[in-house]
């Protein structure tokens, strides 16, 4: 029987008993620093973490970490409608939030399997309609400027969206105004271009953290365009360029491991501070499909970077 069930004896001493307590409150406060130091640093740093330690499979998994659900929106608003995907969970406080265009001619059925794939994966996506099939990548970025403007003012899942913490996305000519789009307002978290067609080709005045692919065979936006153009991004800009060996000018329209577990990364990189994920592109983990990789390693979000210069 331990000494905290035994009936008290006369025998005891007040010095003995003042030595128990001061022994019970040492274990205490040992105990205490334990459970502090169990909980992983980077999520008491990063309020903006979501979901489980990421590993390679899970970056190229169809689904990920969180169910999700979407929402349809009618044309209006600045833009042609489109579809937001989104985590049902709520238990974790809000999400970052990515708007995506499709290209010249294309439709967001097009480019579809990115809404549930990013979504599952802690993300609210809102692909988008163009208001016209053929509208410029200026235009193009002007709407996916609006459309974050609604899905963070009027959209259902305005709640669960964090409005400081957006980035945008597209392809071809929507890729374009996706980086029309970072120009434009570099408070974005992210910016992604899948073989983006910039009539300037120049990202001289880009500030956000800007993810470039472009595809070997293509011949309306060849590889040799996209390499000059990610020149031109500022040395003090996060950036990256991803050449996919093989791939022509349309090949995001189908489902694909090579572009989710890279793109994966960076939007979890940039817009929930999270650098768990740097793993897999600093330096690039998985070389399996890509011809030819570039980045500005080590890529540090700009949160980090400024907690970093403060220490």
């Amino acid at each position: 029987m331990s000494d905290e069930n035994r009936t008290p004896s006369a025998s005891r001493t007040p010095s003995i008993t003042l030595v128990r307590r001061a022994l019970t409150a040492i274990a205490l406060a040992a105990g205490l620093a334990a459970t502090s130091a169990a909980q992983p640093a980077s999520a008491a740093a990063n309020p903006y973490q979501r979901g489980p330690a990421p590993t390679a499979a899970s970056v190229a998994a169809v689904t990920g970490p969180f169910a999700t659900a979407s929402v349809s929106v009618p044309r209006g608003n600045g833009f042609g409608g489109g579809v937001i995907y989104y985590p049902t969970d709520t238990s974790q406080g809000t999400f970052g939030g990515l708007a995506i265009s499709p290209g010249l001619n294309g439709t967001w059925p097009g480019i579809a399997w990115l809404g549930p794939r990013l979504a599952s994966q802690g993300l609210i996506v809102f692909g988008i309609e163009t208001n016209n099939l053929n509208d410029s990548p200026t235009s193009r970025g002007t709407q996916l400027l609006a459309a974050l403007d609604y899905l963070t003012q009027r959209s259902s899942v305005r709640s669960r969206l964090d409005p400081g913490r957006l980035a945008v996305a597209g392809h071809s000519m929507g890729g374009g105004g996706a980086l029309d789009a970072a120009l434009r307002r570099p408070s974005l978290k992210a910016a992604i271009g899948n073989a983006p067609y910039l009539p300037s080709n120049s990202l001289a005045g880009d500030r956000v953290p800007t993810l470039i692919y472009a595809m070997q065979n293509d011949t309306l936006v060849p590889p040799s365009r996209l390499t000059s153009l990610y020149n031109t991004i500022p040395a003090t800009t996060e950036r990256a360029y991803l050449e996919i060996t093989g791939a022509g000018h349309n090949y995001i329209g189908q489902p694909s491991t090579t572009l989710a577990r890279t793109m994966i990364p960076w939007l979890k990189i940039f817009v929930d501070n999270d650098t768990r994920f740097s793993q897999f592109l600093c330096p690039l983990a998985d070389q399996s499909g890509i011809r030819q990789y570039r980045s500005s390693c080590p890529l540090v979000p700009a949160t980090t970077r400024a907690l970093t210069t403060a220490g």
